[in-house]
C-alpha cells in the first residue's frame, strides 16, 4: 500500500457513492479503528458488526446488548472495544474473542464514549444530564469532571489528540479545558454568536493530525480552532476562530461533523437529510456536497482514517463514499497507447535477447552506477500514515485483521434432533443416544470448551441525576415507531390479531412426530374414509407401534375439530 502516494494525485476528500454496507440490522452508528482496518458498527439489535474493510466483508458479530447501540470506540491497538447502548449500560468488548470484560450501569443515557487516546485504562463518558464521567477501567473507579455551572450540566466532552487534556462545553457555550490527569482548570473561554449571546455546545471533535478541533453549535455553525491558541489565552480567554463554517442559504443544522485522516478537510452531516458537506479547513471554501437517497435522516459519519473515503449511516444502512478511480495505464509505462482495433507487431531484432550482442556499453556514471549498489530489501520502513508525530516505529501487537473462521454450528445445539432429555432404554447402542454416537456432543456444555468469565457489573452512582430519562435515539419522531418494532419483540396482541374471535392455546410439553395424528384427521373429516392416500399413511404409520401412547392432537386439529 504506497498510503505516501495519496497525497501526490488530485483532492483528498470523496465525490461520489461507493455501494452500501448492510448490516441485516438496522445501523445507528460506526467507529473505523485506529488504521481504517476494520469498521465497527451498532444496531438497534444491541449487535455490534465488525467489518473488514479491505474485503468489505462482516468480519465479526458480538452480541453486544440487548438494547440499541448508541455509541462505540476502539481503544489504540486495537484488541479492545468500548460500546453504550441506550438501557444506560457501558460494556467493554475483548476484540478477538468476542467476550465482554466488564461492564458499567448509569442511571442516565450515555451520549458518548471515548477511548484516552494513549491510555487504555480510561474511558471518558458523557451521561445525560450529567457532568462528564472519566472511568478506570482496572479498578472500576471513577471521576465526575468539575462543570463551569451546577444548574447547566448538558454538558459535551473530548480528549484532545493526545489526551493530555479534555475539554467540555455546555448549553451555554463555556468551553473548559481540564488536565486529565488532575481535573484542575487549565484555559476556559466561551462562544458568542457575534454579541453577547450564547449558544450551546453540542459536540467537540479533534483532528488526527496537528492542534486544531472544531465545535458544533446550536447557531448552526461550524468554528475551528487552534488548540495552542486556547492554551496560551488561559482561564476566560477570547480566542477568534481560524475558520466559520455553515450553510448560508439553507440554514442547515449539523448532525455530526469530523475531521479528514490528514485533517485538511472537515465533512459535516445534515440533520435534515442525508446530504454531506466537505470544506477545505485552510481556506474554509466548501468543496463538495453528497447528496444521499431523498428523504432519509443522517445518523452518523466517519471519515476513513487514511484514505479519502466517508462512511454515513441513514435508514439503517451504511453508505460509502469514495474517490472515482479512473484506469490510467500511462502512469504504469510512458509509451503505452491505447489501441481501437488490432495491430501486427514488427519485432526487433535483439528484442526478446537475453543479453543484446550489438548493444555499446557506455560508462557507468551517476544515477547508472548507483544502480550497481547493493539494496536493502529486508528492512520494513515503517509507514508514516499510521504512526503519530511523536512516534518512530508502528505498534507491533496492533490488531489490523481479523481472522475469519467458517460458520460452524454449536455441537450442543440441535434444532432438528430429538430434545436433550430423551429417554433412551439401558443397553441401547451408541447410535440410540441423541446426536447419534457423537461422544462431543453428549458432553455438556462446560467440557465442549472453555466456560466463559462472566464479566462484572459495576454501578455507577451520580448525585443529582435523573433515573428517568430517555435516549434520543429513542424519542426520534417518525422514526420511533420502526425503530422500536424492529428493536423488540411487540408486547400483547395489536393490529389485525384483534380480529380474530378464535386463538388456538399454546401447547405444551413434547411435540408429536406428526403434524396431526389418525384421530384428529378422522374426527375433522380430512383423513377419514379410508380411501385416501394420505389416510393409509397414518393408518400404517400408527399400526407400526402398537404399545405406543396415543399423542395429544395438534393445535390445528384442535382448532378444526373445536369449529367442527
Amino acid at each position: 500500500m504506497n498510503l505516501e502516494l495519496l497525497e501526490s494525485f488530485g483532492q483528498n476528500y470523496p465525490e461520489e457513492a461507493d455501494g452500501t454496507l448492510d448490516c441485516i440490522s438496522m445501523a445507528l452508528t460506526c467507529t473505523f479503528n485506529r488504521w481504517g482496518t476494520l469498521l465497527a458498527v451498532g444496531c438497534n439489535d444491541g449487535r455490534i458488526v465488525i467489518w473488514d474493510f479491505l474485503t468489505r466483508g462482516i468480519a465479526k458479530i458480538i452480541s453486544a446488548h440487548i438494547h440499541p447501540v448508541c455509541s462505540l470506540c476502539w481503544n489504540r491497538d486495537g484488541h479492545k472495544l468500548v460500546s453504550a447502548s441506550t438501557d444506560n449500560i457501558v460494556s467493554q468488548w475483548d476484540v478477538l474473542t468476542g467476550d465482554c470484560d466488564q461492564r458499567f450501569r448509569f442511571p442516565s443515557p450515555i451520549l458518548k464514549l471515548q477511548y484516552h487516546p494513549r491510555d487504555i485504562d480510561k474511558v471518558l463518558v458523557c451521561p445525560m444530564k450529567s457532568a462528564p464521567v472519566l472511568l478506570t477501567l482496572s479498578d472500576s473507579k471513577h471521576v465526575v469532571l468539575p462543570v463551569d455551572d451546577d444548574s447547566d450540566l448538558n454538558v459535551v466532552a473530548a480528549f484532545d489528540r493526545r489526551g493530555e487534556y479534555i475539554y467540555t462545553g455546555n448549553a451555554k457555550g463555556k468551553i473548559l479545558v481540564l488536565n486529565t490527569n488532575t481535573q484542575e482548570l487549565v484555559a476556559s473561554f466561551r462562544v458568542t454568536t457575534g454579541t453577547s449571546n450564547t449558544t450551546a455546545i453540542k459536540s467537540i471533535e479533534f483532528a488526527r493530525k496537528g492542534s486544531c478541533f472544531l465545535i458544533n453549535t446550536a447557531d448552526r455553525i461550524i468554528r475551528v480552532y487552534d488548540g495552542r491558541e486556547i492554551l496560551t489565552c488561559g482561564r476566560d480567554g477570547e480566542p477568534e476562530p481560524m475558520q466559520k463554517l455553515q450553510d448560508l442559504v439553507n440554514r442547515t443544522p449539523w448532525k455530526r461533523c469530523c475531521f479528514s485522516g490528514d485533517g485538511e478537510y472537515i465533512v459535516a452531516g445534515s440533520a435534515r437529510q442525508h446530504a454531506l458537506y466537505i470544506w477545505e479547513k485552510s481556506i474554509g471554501n466548501l468543496v463538495k456536497i453528497l447528496h444521499g437517497t431523498r428523504g432519509e435522516l443522517l445518523l452518523d459519519v466517519a471519515w476513513h482514517p487514511v484514505r479519502p473515503i466517508i462512511a454515513s449511516i441513514s435508514s439503517g444502512v451504511v453508505s460509502i463514499w469514495a474517490q472515482n478511480q479512473v484506469e490510467n495505464w500511462s502512469a504504469f509505462a510512458p509509451d503505452f497507447k491505447e489501441l481501437d482495433e488490432n495491430v501486427e507487431y514488427e519485432e526487433r531484432e535483439s528484442e526478446f535477447d537475453i543479453e543484446d550482442e550489438d548493444k555499446s556499453e557506455p560508462e557507468q556514471t551517476g544515477a547508472d552506477a548507483a544502480e550497481d549498489e547493493e539494496v536493502d530489501v529486508t528492512t520494513v520502513d515503517p509507514i508514516v500514515a499510521f504512526c503519530s508525530s511523536d512516534e518512530e516505529l508502528e505498534d507491533n501487537k496492533a490488531l489490523l485483521y481479523l481472522p475469519i473462521a467458517p460458520e460452524v454450528e454449536d455441537p450442543e445445539e440441535n434444532p432438528f434432533g430429538p430434545p436433550p432429555d430423551t429417554s433412551v432404554p439401558p443397553g441401547a447402542p451408541d447410535d440410540a443416544l441423541p446426536g447419534g454416537g457423537d461422544k462431543k456432543q453428549r458432553q455438556p456444555s462446560s467440557e465442549g470448551g472453555p466456560a466463559k468469565k462472566k464479566a462484572r457489573t459495576t454501578t455507577i452512582e451520580l448525585q443529582g441525576v435523573p433515573s428517568d430519562e430517555v435516549h434520543p435515539l429513542l424519542g426520534v419522531k417518525g422514526d420511533s415507531k420502526s425503530k422500536k418494532k424492529t428493536a423488540g419483540r411487540p408486547k400483547g396482541s395489536k393490529g389485525k390479531d384483534k380480529d380474530f374471535s378464535f386463538r388456538p392455546k399454546p401447547y405444551k410439553g413434547e411435540r408429536p412426530p406428526y403434524p396431526m395424528g389418525p384421530e384428529a384427521l378422522s374426527g375433522s373429516g380430512l383423513g377419514g374414509g379410508g380411501g385416501g392416500e394420505g389416510g393409509m399413511k397414518v393408518r400404517a404409520e400408527g399400526a407400526l407401534a402398537p404399545g405406543k401412547p396415543k399423542p395429544p392432537p395438534s393445535p390445528a386439529a384442535a382448532a378444526a375439530a373445536e369449529c367442527g
